[in-house]
């Protein structure tokens, strides 16, 4: 006699549920002691920048003497969002609510919350490696009194908040789990695949991160930060047992 069971998949699984809860609820934070305590300064990730350097730009208004980076805001950013940007937030935790809840339900409570940070700590580590390199440039830079070399690198002393290294990370595993899953996307009025679709994401970031644009104050390295340790989290982990995966 067969003891086959039917599990119905939860449409909001715990990890993925209690991880949008705190995100708004720092959120709300945010919004409502920011400009009497400075909560998005805090916990924001600041970059890691020779100790010159950070002089330079105190001493010249970049930064306050209160500004840099801390080692808790590798983790803290990962639930902070931009206050004055209500589609950031609503974006990332639809992502994650829309591509978590499928690879919670599969994977289980726990080896989904590793994942997400994994995931975030792998995007925070390249973000931080990118603008270390860029602030060095800075450095030379400032030496060199070259003010359009600074105007191009200034913002590598900019602080990284939100979700979307580790959001991008759980769509990467989610396009490699299920690479055929049709999609609709905003602004393409037909469905894309999966694996397309982070492929797409993926080469955007890459020119985004490469080319600078003006004006753009994406974390694109953040995002393929977390999209190549999700990747290469669940290629290791489908390698090594194909029936936990699945």
């Amino acid at each position: 006699m067969s003891d086959f069971r039917f599990t119905r998949p939860d449409p909001f699984p715990p990890i993925v549920k209690n991880l949008i809860i705190i995100n708004a609820l720092v959120f709300l934070c945010q919004i409502i002691f920011d400009k009497q305590y400075g909560i998005t300064e805090m916990i924001a990730m600041w970059p890691i920048m020779p100790e010159k350097l950070h002089d330079i730009l105190v001493s010249n208004g970049y930064l306050s003497g209160s500004q840099g980076f801390k080692p808790y805001q590798i983790v803290t950013h990962l639930f902070a969002h931009s206050p004055q940007l209500l589609f950031h937030i609503l974006f990332n935790m639809f992502a994650l609510w829309m591509f978590g809840r499928v690879l919670e339900n599969v994977w289980g409570g726990k080896r989904f919350l590793f994942f997400y940070l994994a995931s975030g700590l792998g995007a925070a580590a390249l973000h931080l490696g990118i603008q270390y390199f860029r602030a060095e440039q800075l450095l030379h830079a400032f030496d060199a009194n070259d003010i359009t070399a600074i105007k191009n690198n200034i913002g590598a002393v900019a602080p990284a908040l939100g979700a979307s290294g580790a959001v991008m990370g759980v769509f990467a595993a989610f396009a490699y789990t299920f690479p055929n899953t049709e999609l609709y996307l905003m602004f393409i009025p037909i469905p894309i695949k999966a694996k397309w679709a982070i492929l797409g994401f993926v080469a955007l970031d890459l020119f985004g991160g490469v080319a600078r644009v003006s004006g753009d104050n994406i974390a694109h390295f953040a995002h393929l930060g977390g999209a190549i340790t999700g990747f290469l989290i669940v290629l290791y982990w489908n390698k090594r047992n194909r029936k936990t995966l699945y």
